[in-house]
């Protein structure tokens, strides 16, 4: 389970960002300064942080080029109220990998979450080999080959990341709206099937010769990937 730092002085927006994302499956944990804030970033393990820029105690810019100097690949998101084209840029020259304005649809916020942990994962030398199993079935992050009962089997861009996640989520009932969120990083439209289509496609590849099922559709409530 990743988890997120929130440094970030308005209390209500943290605890927000702080439900949110122990919704989605987060942990997280909160600093309501900037000293705090640098501080728990330097001294545990985080696979993200969040950083406002106007804090008390030491400003968000500075905590992130401080954050930069120790730990150069840790994903860092800077959220402020400033939209100004030279607050951007001081952000990303500061180390920022990227940079929201308030107020934000906590959608979007996820999105680029997902985004930048994506990144990240790709530039961890050991993603190369991660392996992702259920059943007789095997995904490999870095390579991106996909083997179910010893035979490979070729997938599109969009099947492979549809399959990650299914196979992050394992388990798990995960909605169309979850689905289109996090896979086409979409605000979820009901009027269209894209998803549907993009899972029989997947079911076609890596369900249909094989005697175990392991996409299922609960009615009503979204897909599971499980050995059933």
């Amino acid at each position: 389970m990743k988890t997120i730092l929130i440094v970030e002085d308005d209390r209500r927006i943290a605890q927000n960002i702080y439900r949110g994302l122990h919704a989605e499956d987060f942990e997280a944990e909160i600093a309501y300064d900037g000293i705090t804030g640098k501080n728990l970033a330097l001294s545990k393990k985080f696979d993200l942080v969040l950083l406002d820029v106007n804090l008390p105690g030491l400003k968000g810019y500075d905590v992130c080029q401080q954050i930069r100097v120790y730990k150069p690949s840790l994903p860092i998101i800077m959220l402020t109220a400033y939209g100004e084209v030279e607050d951007k840029v001081e952000g990303l020259n500061k180390g920022a990998n990227d940079y929201i304005v308030k107020p934000f649809d906590f959608r979007e916020l996820m999105a680029r979450i997902n985004a930048a942990l994506r990144v990240s994962e790709l530039n961890n030398p050991e993603t190369e080999n991660k392996t992702l199993r259920i059943a007789d079935l095997e995904l490999n992050v870095g390579t991106k080959e996909v083997i179910r009962a010893g035979k490979s089997i070729e997938l599109t861009a969009k099947e492979f990341a549809l399959l990650e996640y299914f196979l992050l989520h394992r388990g798990r009932v995960v909605s169309k709206m979850d689905l289109a969120e996090h896979v086409w990083h979409l605000n979820f439209d009901p009027g269209t099937n894209v998803v549907e289509v993009y899972i029989n496609y997947l079911r076609k590849k890596i369900d249909k010769d094989f005697s175990t099922k392991l996409i299922h559709t609960r009615p009503g409530l979204g897909y599971i990937m499980k050995e059933e």
